[in-house]
């Protein structure tokens, strides 16, 4: 009976593995988003709906979330974020947080073990946010994980942990600022040097936004500590006016984006809530001007295969759309 229960059993998962494949294959004559964003939400009220302890509804997370992410990888999704851990969430009870914490780090030993989904699909693994508001076992564990994939080219996993839009916003424009002053005082060295090296006889100065031509600077002088640069047939401008420009430049929507946390990867095609709230709950709200919401009734640990197809076929049906949408930007 055994025998023939194992036969059966292998059986229905040989058929099941083929009717997934010919899925898929459907789906891929249409639009494949390359990136999917999840916001895992329903993990605590799973457990109490069943009487469980908090940590095990995480734990059911866990293993539907390495459900998703296969089904993903299949697909040919090559990016997938996971919301795991945000900053709000450390205000709930100590030992909660602690409990996250432990299982974090129990489960990213769990990923890095020979034949799991990073293994299967070559997935590089990346964890985004204000990682030093984690406790230290919980940073060791992520930078050992990051460190062990780096290889891995096929897929990426970013895990979204101490989190929140409003701070990851926050810190791309104070690394903006930063890198802005210190190209104003890289500037402002330079032309101390030359000053003090008598090299300072001629400058290039931009007439004006409209004009990306230069006007060649014949006379620099000095006078009650300032310099003023006097062009040849124009009128003359203050060198308190070129110092600014250089002093204090603008600072560019490119120039916060590249500071993003979020930088590393593709903006999100779609971001997929479970237990059907339609709030982003301060997550991607940079990334996701142009993205649709889709939010599913299911808590998140009751997630599976159906759920994703519905989300690309809701994809699918939108592209045009916001392809559209995207071009006028």
């Amino acid at each position: 009976m055994q025998h023939g229960s194992s036969s059966s059993s292998k059986f229905m998962g040989t058929i099941c593995g083929f009717l997934r494949k010919c899925l898929f294959k459907a789906l891929s004559a249409g639009p494949i988003p390359s990136h999917i964003a999840f916001i895992m939400d329903g993990n605590r009220r799973y457990a109490k709906r069943r009487n469980l302890a908090e940590g095990d509804g995480h734990r059911a997370g866990f293993s539907s979330l390495m459900t998703i992410l296969g089904c993903c990888y299949d697909l040919g999704i090559q990016h997938t974020t996971v919301y795991a851990f945000s900053i709000d969430n450390f205000k709930r009870r100590p030992d909660e947080v602690q409990c996250l914490m432990d299982l974090m780090v129990e489960k990213i030993e769990e990923l890095l073990k020979t034949g799991s989904v990073l293994d299967q699909y070559g997935i590089r693994i990346s964890f985004i946010g204000n990682l030093k508001l984690l406790n230290e076992n919980v940073q060791i564990a992520a930078e050992k994980a990051m460190k062990a994939t780096a290889s891995n080219n096929k897929a990426v996993l970013l895990i979204c942990v101490a989190y929140t839009s409003r701070d990851e916003i926050v810190h791309a424009i104070e690394r903006s600022c930063e890198q802005k002053l210190d190209e104003a005082n890289a500037f402002a060295g330079n032309e101390e040097i030359k000053v003090m090296t008598g090299q300072l006889d001629e400058l290039e100065v931009p007439t004006s936004p409209s004009n990306c031509g230069v006007k060649r600077v014949k006379e620099v002088e000095m006078k009650n500590g300032n310099f003023k640069h006097v062009e040849q047939g124009s009128h003359q401008e203050k060198s308190d006016d070129i110092e600014k420009k250089h002093k204090y430049p603008f600072i560019k929507l490119v120039d916060i984006e590249k500071n993003m946390y979020m930088a590393v990867a593709p903006d999100p095609d779609i971001v997929i809530r479970s237990s059907g709230e339609t709030r982003l709950s301060n997550f991607l709200l940079w990334q996701t001007a142009y993205c649709p919401l889709y939010t599913p009734e299911a808590l998140w640990p009751d997630m599976g295969l159906w759920h994703l197809v519905w989300a690309v076929l809701s994809f699918q049906r939108s592209y045009s759309y916001l392809q559209k949408k995207k071009k006028r930007l």
